[in-house]
C-alpha cells in the first residue's frame, strides 16, 4: 500500500499559519518612523510599543500550552487565529494607548503558536524528518515577515498605516475556520491518513509522537542543565533576530541613509536569508543524523558552528560603506544563524518526551524576554554607547553566547 501524504498537508497547515502570524506581528516595524512621526512620540516610546507584544506573548507560553492541553491542538490554534487577527485590526484605532494594549493581547493570542506547532511536528512526523519539519516551520515565520517588510511600506504610502491594519486582520480569521474544519489532532483520527501513512510516521515512537503529560515535573524540570542551555541559547538568539522586526528598518534610514521603501525591501533580505537557512538547515541536521546516528553532531554541532559564522559575518558589516552589501553580508550571517532553528525544533522533539508542548513553551517564553527587551536597549545604545556601531557589536555578540550554551548542552531526556 502506498502512503498517503497527509501529514505534509498539515505541516502546509501550520506553517500557513506561522506566516500570518508574523505577517501581522511585524506589521508596525517597518511604518515605525510614520507611525512615530504621526502620533508624535518619542523613540523610547516607540521601542515600548514595539516591545509590548513579547512581554505577553513570553508569559503566556506555559498558559498556551496548559490551554492546548485540554482543547487539544485543532481548536487552539484555531482560536489563537482569530484573536490575533482581532488585536490586529484595533491596532487601526491610532492612539498610543490602544496600540500598545492591542499590541499587548496580540502577543497573548500568539503565545501558543510555537509549542502547538511543535507538538504537531511531534505527533505527525518521524524524529528523522523532525529538523527537516521544523526547518520549514520556522522558515514560513520570516515568510511572513518578508512579505509585511515590503507591504507595509507600500501600503503606509498607498492608503495608510490605519487601513492597513484593517486588512492585515482579514487572512487569520480564514485561516482558522480552515484549519479548524480540517486538521485533526493525531493521524490516527483523520480520514485522510491511511495504514501505511502512520506506519511511517510512527517508525521510531513514542519519540516521533509524544504526549503532553498530565502533570508536568517542574522541579525536574527546572534542575535540568539542558533546558536551562535551551532557554538561554534561545533568548540570545530571539533578542538578535528581533532586530530585524523592530529597529532594522529605522537603522536602515538613520545610519545608512535609505529611503523608507528602500529599507521595507532591503529588510527582507535577511529574512529570505532566515528562510532558506531554516530550510537548509533543517534537511542537513537531518541528513547527519541519518548517516551518523550522532544527536550530538547533527543539531548541537551544527548549530553552534553556524552561530559562530554569523557573529562573525555581523562584526564585517562594519566595515562596509555601501548598505545594499553591508545587508548581504548580514543576510549571510542571518543564513547561518537560521540553522539553529530547526536544530531546536528537533532537540526540543527529542528531549522533551512527554512535555514537549511544555519544553517549547519555555524554551519560547525565555526566547521572548530576549526579543522583548532588545527593542527597549537600542535606544539606550544609541545614546549612551556609540550609536549604530554599538547596536550592531550588540546583534553580533548575542550569537557567540548563544553558540556557547549549545556546545555546553548535553543530550538528556528532560522531565524523566
Amino acid at each position: 500500500m502506498k502512503p498517503t501524504r497527509t501529514r505534509f498537508i498539515v505541516l502546509a497547515g501550520i506553517c500557513a499559519g506561522a506566516a500570518l502570524a508574523y505577517f501581522t506581528r511585524n506589521g508596525v516595524a517597518p511604518a515605525e518612523s510614520t507611525i512615530r512621526t504621526e502620533l508624535g512620540i518619542t523613540k523610547e516610546q516607540s521601542g515600548m510599543l514595539m516591545s509590548s507584544f513579547f512581554w505577553p506573548y513570553a508569559l503566556c507560553q506555559i498558559p498556551a500550552a496548559m490551554l492546548a492541553q485540554r482543547l487539544g491542538a485543532r481548536w487552539s490554534l484555531s482560536l489563537h487565529g482569530v484573536l490575533w487577527s482581532v488585536a490586529t485590526a484595533f491596532l487601526a484605532w491610532g492612539n498610543l494607548a490602544v496600540m500598545t494594549g492591542a499590541r499587548a493581547f496580540m502577543g497573548m493570542a500568539q503565545a501558543g503558536l510555537v509549542p502547538l506547532g511543535t507538538t504537531v511536528m511531534a505527533r505527525w512526523f518521524p524524529r528523522t524528518a523532525q529538523a527537516s519539519a521544523s526547518g520549514a516551520f520556522s522558515g514560513f515565520m520570516s515568510v511572513g515577515s518578508i512579505i509585511a517588510a515590503p507591504l507595509t511600506a507600500w501600503l503606509v504610502v498607498s492608503i495608510g498605516w490605519r487601513w492597513m491594519f484593517v486588512w492585515y486582520a482579514v487572512p487569520g480569521v480564514l485561516w482558522a475556520a480552515w484549519f479548524a474544519v480540517w486538521y485533526r489532532n493525531r493521524p490516527t483520527e483523520h480520514p485522510g491518513v491511511n495504514a501505511a501513512e502512520r506506519a511511517q510516521i510512527e517508525q521510531d515512537a513514542p519519540q516521533g509522537a509524544a504526549v503532553e503529560a498530565p502533570r508536568v515535573p517542574w522541579g525536574l524540570l527546572l534542575r535540568s542543565t539542558a533546558l536551562w542551555c535551551l532557554c538561554l541559547q534561545q533568548f540570545c538568539r530571539a533578542a538578535g533576530y528581533i532586530f530585524f522586526a523592530s529597529w532594522f528598518a529605522t537603522y536602515l534610514q538613520e545610519a545608512r541613509g535609505v529611503t523608507i521603501l528602500g529599507s521595507g525591501w532591503l529588510t527582507t533580505l535577511p529574512l529570505l536569508a532566515d528562510v532558506t537557512g531554516c530550510m537548509a538547515g533543517g534537511v542537513l541536521s537531518d541528513v547527519l543524523l541519518r548517516r551518523t546516528g550522532s544527536q550530538r553532531l547533527a543539531r548541537q554541532g551544527l548549530t553552534a558552528t553556524a552561530l559562530l559564522l554569523c557573529a562573525g559575518l555581523i562584526f564585517c558589516a562594519w566595515f562596509v560603506a555601501n548598505p545594499v552589501i553591508a545587508v548581504l553580508v548580514i543576510s549571510a550571517g542571518m543564513f547561518c544563524a537560521a540553522t539553529a532553528n530547526p536544530c531546536l525544533g528537533a532537540t526540543v522533539m527529542n528531549l522533551g518526551g512527554p512535555h514537549v508542548a511544555t519544553l517549547s513553551a519555555t524554551t519560547n517564553m525565555c526566547g521572548n524576554l530576549g526579543a522583548a527587551a532588545f527593542p527597549v536597549v537600542v535606544p539606550w545604545l544609541l545614546v549612551h554607547a556609540g550609536g549604530w556601531d554599538a547596536v550592531l557589536g550588540g546583534f553580533g555578540a548575542l550569537y557567540i553566547v548563544a553558540a556557547v550554551f549549545w556546545l555546553l548542552l548535553r543530550n538528556e531526556r528532560i522531565g524523566q
